[in-house]
């Protein structure tokens, strides 16, 4: 079974915009949060010290369901979706109590630098690819 993790968190005045409610771009934050507690929960760092790789984003998406505001509790639902041989797909849910305030999307690629700092896709390193799944 994929790696699943349920991330809290509490809104935070800075995150919302003159209309009091948070601004679109922060849901890709929270996403982006409830993945790194994702990779902790499962032993790991999205910045692996024993490995030289990176994960940058290739894709994302957000479906906006209903507006969060200041102050308001919610939680992040996000599970490894897919595993291929250079990329990793998240999706995510983003819930208030029973509602679904959002829901998103994710895909990383596995990539790594070289001496004269050219990223190139790679392959996942497979501890990392038993702990996710």
């Amino acid at each position: 079974m994929p790696a699943r993790f349920r991330y809290s968190r509490r809104v935070q005045f800075h995150e919302t915009d003159l209309a009091g409610i948070v601004h679109f771009s922060w849901y890709f934050r929270y996403m982006e949060e409830a993945e790194h507690a994702l990779w902790r929960s499962v032993g790991m760092s999205i910045v692996p010290e024993t490995e030289d790789v990176g994960f940058p984003r290739v894709a994302v998406s957000c479906d906006f369901k209903a507006p969060l505001a200041f102050e308001e509790e919610f939680e992040v639902d996000i599970r490894v979706e897919a595993i291929g041989r250079r990329s990793i797909r998240y999706s995510c849910t983003i819930v208030k109590g029973e509602q679904v305030m959002a829901t998103g999307s994710m895909t990383s690629a596995c990539v790594t630098r070289d001496a004269d700092h050219v990223v190139r896709s790679t392959a996942i390193p497979d501890d990392i690819v038993r702990r996710l799944q």
